[in-house]
């Protein structure tokens, strides 16, 4: 690899981690309108044109807000624990295939930081890290409400990745394949993978839901018994990374969610336009941005439709309903293969 791919590749890294915080910045704004309207309220409205100033208004409050560390807190680790967990949302985008290639100055730029062939397993290790943010935030507190919450993501987290990767193991069954490339491009057209597994996708989608601590599923952060729960101790941007982490892990959950059921960054008939490449390629980038802010904007539909779940019914529905109907996808999908091949 010469100097000037290395340095394609940093401006790629760079780019998608500015687009990662800017969505992430504006899904807070987006969650407040969105609750707004289905509220019948209006939302933010005083910074800026339609409140859309209020994201930088909230980041200049975090940063300037005093920080507070407890002196009966573990001081290494109570800073430790958001960094890990901004770290581990933001490293998950490398192995998502945002287009197909641009050629920029004879030079061909794939729109992928690196496309490796265990992407998925990748993914899931990522995953799994991410919860040691939380649980080393939560115990490093030295608040039994942070530390409760710190429980119940770690045993949350544990409980609904069984599920998620068995519905996955399902998909791979049919594309092959571990890389996220790959699955992506193999879905031209209208072959897009919800059409063969859509119980592993609603599966999938359920788990995403459990994996990012979001509503129906926001039990480690439950203000009325926790109150915050394993970010209750943290201020200023400490806090802000922690929910950063979350708005970005939203983000990534909702574009692997694309490239793995819905086509990635293909959309039907892409190469029977007439256009040059560059374009089927930009507009490639678009399609699958679309795709990523409905599943955004869906987290956020369930979050001020649904009530949060007990914590049983919480595992109950992961180790009783999900694994079974996982388990039961993938002797499905087995018998139909052995049969059509």
């Amino acid at each position: 690899m010469g100097t000037t791919d290395i340095l394609i590749k940093f401006a790629l890294i760079v780019i998608i981690f500015l687009v990662s915080l800017l969505i992430a910045m504006y899904s807070t704004y987006a969650e407040r309108k969105i609750a707004a309207f289905l509220q019948d309220r209006v939302g933010p409205n005083r910074a800026g044109p339609f409140g859309i100033l209020q994201p930088l208004a909230d980041g200049a409050k975090m940063f300037m807000k005093e920080e507070i560390i407890p002196t009966t807190s573990n001081g290494f680790l109570f800073i430790v624990g958001p960094s890990l967990a901004i770290m581990t949302a933001c490293i998950g985008s490398a192995v998502i295939p945002w287009g197909e290639t641009l050629v920029i100055g004879g030079h061909r730029i794939p729109l992928q930081v690196t496309d490796i062939n265990v992407g998925v397993l990748y993914i899931f290790g990522v995953v799994s890290l991410g919860v040691y943010g939380i649980m080393i935030g939560g115990w490093a507190s030295n608040n039994k409400y942070s530390l409760l919450g710190a429980i119940r993501a770690a045993s949350q987290n544990i409980s609904y990745e069984i599920a998620m990767g068995l519905s996955i193991i399902a998909l791979l069954m049919t594309t092959g394949t571990l890389s996220l490339k790959e699955i992506a491009a193999q879905q031209h057209g209208w072959h897009w993978n919800i059409v063969y597994q859509p119980l592993g996708f609603l599966i999938f989608i359920v788990c995403a839901f459990a994996e990012t601590n979001r509503a129906p599923f926001d039990l480690p952060e439950c203000e009325t018994e926790l109150i915050g729960g394993y970010h209750t101790e943290y201020s200023s941007m400490k806090l802000g990374f922690y929910l950063f982490a979350e708005y970005i892990n939203m983000f990534i959950s909702s574009a692997v969610m694309a490239t793995l059921y819905f086509g990635g960054y293909n959309f039907p008939y892409m190469h029977h336009l007439g256009l040059a490449e560059n374009w089927v390629t930009i507009l490639g980038v678009v399609a699958l941005f679309i795709k990523i802010f409905f599943f955004i904007f869906f987290f956020m539909w369930v979050r001020w439709t649904l009530p949060r779940f007990r914590y049983d019914q919480l595992m109950d529905l992961g180790w009783k309903t999900l694994i079974p109907l996982a388990i039961a996808n993938i002797v499905i999908t087995g018998i139909v293969m052995t049969f059509i091949k």
